[in-house]
């Protein structure tokens, strides 16, 4: 008689990071920071699109088509003198599906924007973490807030 073991594969899972304090901080830079905070980026991955998906969104005065992204992506990269390795409208669209996931950006009419323009940090409390370890959840909100008082005047 064989054994059929199953696999364990979770419904849902997220990555929670706590790192320094977000004052000083500011930009792309910033942005990567909270990335890696969420779990969306890994320490060292030098695969970090998604910091440039998510920063053009929090730029962006409305909502944008996901070719938009893509373009404006490209702009970012070149800007910064980044590689373009990953900027694929594939690509750009799993990045967009996984901040989506997070509930930080959402989709409407084919358009991306942050979800329901709230707040980033009000996102994150009634979105995205419910149940996780205090210290974790507080340095969140420390780089969401920094966040707002840079974008979301």
């Amino acid at each position: 008689m064989t054994k059929t073991v199953a696999r364990e594969m979770p419904l849902s899972e997220i990555t929670l990071r706590r790192y320094e304090k977000p004052f000083l901080l500011e930009g792309r830079a910033l942005i990567k920071k909270f990335c890696l905070c969420l779990g969306l980026l890994q320490p060292g991955d030098s695969r970090d699109i998604v910091v440039d998906v998510f920063h053009v969104i929090l730029q962006a005065k409305g909502p944008l088509f996901a070719s938009e992204i893509e373009e404006r992506v490209c702009e970012e990269r070149q800007k910064n003198s980044l590689a373009s390795l990953g900027i694929t409208g594939s690509n750009i669209r799993r990045q967009l599906r996984r901040l989506q996931e997070l509930h930080v950006i959402e989709r409407k009419t084919k358009q991306y924007t942050v979800t329901e323009r709230l707040p980033l940090s009000e996102i994150i409390s009634e979105r995205t973490i419910k149940h996780h370890l205090q210290p974790i959840l507080e340095r969140i909100h420390e780089y969401s807030r920094r966040i707002e008082d840079i974008y979301q005047k």
